[in-house]
């Protein structure tokens, strides 16, 4: 029987999905793959292994046999932990049973949105912000708002509210310290977030992935202030602190009602975390404390190198935490993304460029120093020659 092609074809993917952009970080990650001569300050991957007691520990699972599915919870002891751990962020009253392990914090952003959204809910997203943020918001069917903080990179109550007014949003997303600004926020940054959730009874989707990795003074989570623990969505995980990038264990601290919902989701879309990474992460919670000292010691000797180097070239402020710098590009003649091309073609040095993260990302550069000091060096001379030459 001859069967013939029908008009429908170019239309069969799915409108919401065709309308979102690929992520401008994969470009650039995608142009370096088998490119030796490139120093890549693009992908935020730490270049540490994972702690030796955390791969031990893993291994020793396997060679027991262990490499069963968990309960779609995750491991019983892993989320009791978790539990416990959070109360170093004076975020006390947490019910294991509202702790959820996940495939990463990418599924923990996933299912929360999914969770929460009904078709046309607003979501505030101060930008710039993480590239997955805008895309999962209308994947879920929301309205995803772009709130623009350059050049201080902060969400204020006041900018905050001439938002919320206009739109009756149901979230906001927040994340600190920031990717890709490395700026992080103080208790009365946070207030003021929280002070608007109240107002507007929103729900605060707080990715705390670099908590550990705050350079001054102890993270704060905005769960713990008063008032708002009920209504704060606490997403972390170990691909940062603890280098488990490729093991893709993360975590999620939820509202009761929160958390049974976004656990329907996690129990069809992805059933449980891998059991050996979960492992891992257990070891890390309760064995890694020196590591991850050492780790974050030497992410603050790079940073205050970097930043220290490139203020020579930029403007830049330095960041609080997580691994990234980003400077301002401006008065070059390139936008961010012929800046980062040519860097990459003509230098060798990949960097992301600033509006990946949202337009008022524009006129800014990503950079991760998540790479050996011997490299960072290089890469600065790199970035000198090339400026010069503009």
């Amino acid at each position: 029987m001859k069967r013939t092609g029908g008009s429908r074809l170019p239309r069969r993917i799915s409108e919401r999905v065709d309308s979102i952009k690929p992520s401008g970080i994969r470009k650039f990650f995608d142009l370096v793959m088998g490119r030796p001569d490139v120093i890549s300050l693009g992908v935020g991957e730490p270049d540490f292994p994972v702690p030796w007691r955390i791969r031990d520990e893993m291994i020793y699972s396997l060679e027991k046999g262990i490499t069963s599915y968990t309960s779609n919870h995750g491991l019983p002891e892993l989320r009791e932990a978790i539990a416990e751990y959070y109360r170093k962020f004076n975020v006390r009253n947490i019910d294991p049973n509202d702790v959820i392990i996940t495939t990463g914090v990418s599924e923990g952003i996933d299912i929360a949105l999914r969770a929460l959204l009904n078709p046309g809910d607003a979501v505030l997203i101060p930008e710039p912000a993480y590239v997955s943020y805008k895309p999962l918001t209308i994947l879920a069917g929301g309205d995803a708002i772009a709130i623009p903080t350059t050049p201080e990179f902060k969400p204020t109550y006041e900018l905050l509210a001439r938002y919320a007014k206009e739109c009756d949003p149901k979230a906001i997303v927040i994340n600190y310290p920031n990717n890709p600004t490395g700026v992080s926020y103080s208790r009365k940054d946070l207030e003021e977030i929280a002070d608007l959730a109240i107002e507007f009874d929103m729900v605060v989707i707080s990715d705390e992935i670099y908590a550990e990795l705050t350079y001054s003074g102890k993270h704060i989570s905005i769960a713990s202030l008063n008032g708002m623990e009920d209504r704060t969505v606490i997403l972390n995980g170990f691909s940062k602190a603890f280098a488990m990038t490729g093991l893709r264990v993360g975590y999620v601290i939820a509202p009761s009602d929160i958390a049974e919902a976004m656990l329907k989701i996690h129990q069809y879309c992805m059933l449980c975390a891998p059991i050996t990474a979960q492992i891992g992460a257990l070891e890390a919670l309760r064995g890694c404390e020196e590591e991850l000292d050492n780790i974050r010691a030497e992410y603050m000797r790079r940073r205050n190198f970097f930043v220290k180097r490139l203020s020579k070239i930029f403007e830049i402020r330095k960041p609080d935490g997580a691994f990234y710098a980003f400077p301002k590009i401006e008065g070059y003649g390139l936008n961010s993304e012929e800046f980062a091309e040519r860097l990459l073609l003509e230098k060798g040095v990949a960097v992301v460029p600033g509006n990946a993260f949202g337009d008022c990302g524009e006129g800014y550069i990503r950079c991760a120093y998540a790479v050996t000091m011997e490299k960072l060096k290089e890469a600065v001379d790199r970035i000198e020659e090339f400026v010069k030459k503009l």
